[in-house]
């Protein structure tokens, strides 16, 4: 443990003997040691606390989805993990068990394959899978990144679609969108590991999340009527699912064009 009269960080002075923060910027007072007490007390308190944590925020997403969405937009955000950290580590997770347990891709192409396997195809569209392949390759090495990519296009689809049915402003629905394809990674993660009774598990998780994306914005818009609610995050995500292919569609014509 390091000296305890004042703050390592910013050399405040300790005001009080029980004191557990610097109250000028925060750093913990006294500091402790790097040891394996110090390692468990993190990861209890930032991954397995159910007040607070990793583990609290994953089960509000999924069990209080309304709930946690209306919290973050009013500013009761103290004990959940930050939404940018939570989609990046959860789709680290999904990317893990995609690759141990299906050995597959995150871009699944096996449906396109199939269709021209054992056919003769123009050099064209032989130069357009080529690419593709790359491009799906790539989105595989890259998938957090390839994701927040994507979040400012969806943020701002639902911005565009909701504009005249709520306040909410371009950031916030950023925020919003983050904790909605949480989401949709919690459940990929899950039907994940019934791969081997459910081989379409990156389909089933899309349309079941678009699903649980729906029910979380009817709780938070829960004084609006349901249906308005519902079409509205029907077309959003339609669009959105549209905007997404079309952009690795381009992407993949770039490769193409550019080998």
């Amino acid at each position: 443990m390091h000296v305890n009269t004042s703050c390592i960080n910013c050399d405040r002075a300790v005001s009080v003997a029980d004191q557990k923060y610097c109250p000028g910027c925060g750093q913990p007072t006294p500091a402790h040691r790097i040891d394996w007490h110090f390692l468990g007390h993190e990861l209890e308190h930032s991954v397995l606390h159910m007040d607070r944590g990793i583990l609290y925020s994953l089960k509000n997403v999924m069990l209080r989805p309304g709930q946690l969405l209306r919290d973050y937009i009013e500013g009761r955000r103290g004990n959940q993990v930050k939404p940018l950290l939570l989609i990046t580590m959860m789709a680290a997770a999904v990317v893990l068990l995609n690759r141990l347990i299906t050995g597959g891709s995150m871009m699944d192409s096996g449906v396109s394959e199939a269709l021209v396997a054992g056919q003769t195809m123009p050099a064209e569209l032989l130069r357009f899978l080529a690419a593709s392949r790359s491009v799906s390759a790539w989105i595989d090495s890259h998938f957090a990144a390839f994701t927040l990519m994507l979040l400012p296009i969806e943020a701002l689809v639902f911005w565009q679609v909701f504009r005249r049915y709520s306040q909410l402003n371009y950031p916030e629905w950023l925020v919003m969108t983050t904790l909605l394809t949480v989401q949709v990674f919690v459940i990929w993660s899950v039907l994940v590991l019934l791969y081997r009774w459910l081989s379409q598990a990156q389909l089933v998780a899309a349309l079941l999340g678009m699903i649980y994306n729906a029910f979380s914005l009817v709780h938070f818009f829960q004084d609006r009527p349901v249906w308005s609610t519902l079409w509205r995050t029907a077309v959003a995500l339609a669009v959105f699912s549209l905007i997404s292919s079309a952009a690795v569609m381009a992407a993949a014509l770039v490769v193409m064009r550019v080998a």
